[in-house]
């Protein structure tokens, strides 16, 4: 039996996160047959709760290596000293945590943009790595996206050296396939997609937060906090939804459905979808029957459930567009980073059902939904012909790294 280790895994209180391990644990099932797989969780018992029968796909939580020390260095890192980037993680690996590396026949890099630049350093996950390689053990960079880096250049060597002693990058756009090969300089890469086009549907009842008016012509819609740290000086994102909703109901004779994606699974308001989505609802008591807002606490399957019985989505977090996508339902990505952009590309060819951040207002909202009406016979159609290549992307890449371990297994015999 094969034994793999996640890094990059924090907490299931994003649904993109947990969609990513279940979608990455059936491709590892359906490529090795029974695996072991160790999850990386803050809180072991809450990420349980979310997938209850976890144990039956492989899945052993194990507690995350994510310390004071190493947030103290992602700060000092953020120091203009150059050399200090240069260094690697300089902490000890603990007893257990070396002992349950040293059991694995190899290492999945996830996370889907941890090695992404949004003002952050990717320390603790470049330690895990680091750790792992250490030990001889082979680490995947699995379905990632990668860059740009341009705003903090002297990360860029670092990266390098790091890519380069990684078995193999499996990049989840052809725009971050693109900037490893090219501005990196990295060779052992590979375009793939995102493993959460593999994610499963768990059907729940709808009936006690589905809106009551026209019920089968329903936008979806996410817009999380994450979107106000990129928006412009002068916009008032809540106020312009809030404007938009009032139209769409109005103008267009759909109801609407929010839908949060990214829930802390303890009672934290910060990044929370559905605590900054709940200002909308409160602001329209007037439209309850028409505005409604999904309850808290499903898990991503049973939201990818809720997003497919959409007519329409619009959403902020990459993940809630793949739930739609995925599931054939016309969308529109709210971007704040080159994820969005690339995954459109590779699906369209094009980036018109994209709408950047800073350009959010009623207008373009209305202007984007208005796009989706207007072609949607026609992205449904696409959508049906797409996804399965999407889906044998994953598959192949994870024939790859199969490829890879049976090199290994063959050189050491």
């Amino acid at each position: 039996m094969k034994k793999f280790y996640l890094t990059g895994q924090r907490t299931f209180g994003n649904r993109g996160c947990e969609a990513i391990v279940r979608s990455t644990a059936l491709l590892l099932k359906k490529c090795f047959g029974e695996v072991t797989i160790f999850v990386p969780s803050d809180i072991i018992c809450r990420d349980m709760k979310q997938w209850p029968d976890a144990n039956n796909d492989g899945i052993i939580f194990v507690p995350i290596y994510h310390t004071f020390s190493s947030r103290l260095w992602g700060q000092v890192l953020r120091l203009p000293v150059n050399w200090l980037r240069q260094l690697e993680f300089p902490l000890p690996m603990p007893k257990k945590l070396k002992e349950q590396l040293e059991s694995v026949d190899a290492v999945l890099s996830i996370g889907g943009d941890m090695y992404t630049y949004e003002g952050r350093y990717p320390v603790w996950i470049m330690a895990m790595d680091n750790y792992a390689m250490k030990l001889g053990k082979p680490v995947f960079l699995w379905c990632a996206s990668v860059g740009p880096f341009e705003a903090e250049p002297s990360l860029i060597p670092l990266l390098k050296k790091h890519f380069s002693k990684m078995e193999l990058l499996a990049l989840r756009e052809s725009t971050s396939k693109e900037y490893v090969s090219k501005t990196l300089d990295i060779k052992n890469s590979i375009r793939t997609s995102d493993p959460a086009f593999h994610l499963k549907k768990s059907k729940i009842d709808l009936s006690e937060f589905w809106p009551k008016h026209n019920p089968d012509n329903i936008l979806g819609l996410n817009v999380s906090p994450l979107i106000e740290r990129f928006a412009s000086d002068n916009q008032e994102i809540i106020t312009e939804v809030i404007n938009f909703i009032r139209h769409v109901i109005t103008e267009n004779k759909l109801s609407i459905l929010l839908i949060s994606h990214v829930t802390p699974l303890g009672k934290s308001n910060v990044n929370n979808d559905h605590y900054y989505m709940s200002k909308i609802i409160n602001a329209l008591p007037d439209l309850n029957e028409k505005v409604c807002i999904i309850n808290e606490g499903f898990n991503a399957e049973e939201t990818k459930y809720a997003i497919s019985k959409c007519r329409f989505f619009i959403g902020a977090r990459t993940h809630a567009t793949i739930a739609a996508i995925s599931s054939g339902v016309p969308t529109i990505s709210i971007a704040y980073s080159q994820k969005a952009k690339g995954l459109n590309m590779d699906i369209f060819g094009h980036n018109d059902y994209v709408l950047q951040t800073n350009l959010v207002s009623k207008e373009s909202l209305v202007e984007s939904l208005q796009k989706l009406i207007d072609q949607e016979e026609g992205i449904r159609k696409l959508l049906t012909q797409k996804i399965p290549y999407l889906q044998e992307l994953t598959v192949a890449a994870m024939d790859r790294i199969a490829d890879c371990l049976n090199k290994k297994n063959d050189l050491m015999q």
